[in-house]
């Protein structure tokens, strides 16, 4: 496995598949001051990983806007990594390039979307659905029937109740409540949430 970027999101998806058992070939990162991440050397930046052909890449990039233009110029390459310790129901669905970490929670009928990361502890209820490129942070827990559209990050700890609507490219803030609807771009904190501005769309 391939995997691009070398932060702290890097750190963990290295160990997730470190837990799997499956053989780390090389990591790239665009920073050229990072020689190497829990002992494996850096190969080069991205586009020095282009030149060459993989199979299996995981994208370990926490900004959902930089995954997706990573993730479109790789034509769908792309391999999903999925803590052993995580619960995911056989009855869910989880789209290429996601990443899922220890304790997450998917269950049953639940749809995850292409290179998204749900994140430790988090939890994704029954009948829920997930664009591409959406982040669920740590304890964050969405209930059941809840929808969050493409590219939008939920803060650590929040909570969404049942059958909420979120709009792409929104962020929902650290320990918000959402309790009604979420526009597109939206920002939202506190409890319950609101509005308090919008994202300029990219």
């Amino acid at each position: 496995m391939h995997i691009i970027g070398a932060s702290g999101h890097a750190k963990v998806i290295v160990d997730i598949l470190l837990e799997l058992g499956v053989e780390i070939s090389g990591i790239w990162d665009e920073n050229s001051r990072i020689e190497a991440l829990m002992g494996y050397p850096i190969k080069g930046n991205f586009e020095a990983f282009k030149k060459i052909q993989v199979e299996n890449v995981i994208i370990a990039i926490g900004n959902n806007t930089i995954r997706k233009r990573i993730s479109l110029e790789l034509a769908g390459n792309s391999s999903v990594a999925i803590h052993p310790k995580a619960v995911i129901s056989r009855f869910s669905s989880v789209g290429v390039g996601t990443v899922i970490m220890a304790n997450a929670t998917v269950n049953v009928s639940a749809l995850i979307g292409k290179h998204s990361i749900i994140n430790t502890n988090s939890s994704v209820d029954h009948d829920c659905i997930l664009e591409d490129y959406v982040h669920i942070s740590p304890q964050a827990g969405l209930a059941g029937n809840v929808f969050v559209g493409e590219g939008t990050h939920i803060g650590i700890g929040a909570s969404v109740i049942q059958g909420v609507k979120i709009g792409k490219w929104a962020n929902v803030g650290a320990g918000a409540v959402v309790i009604r609807d979420v526009p597109d771009y939206a920002v939202v904190v506190g409890n319950p949430g609101k509005v308090i501005r919008y994202n300029t769309p990219a």
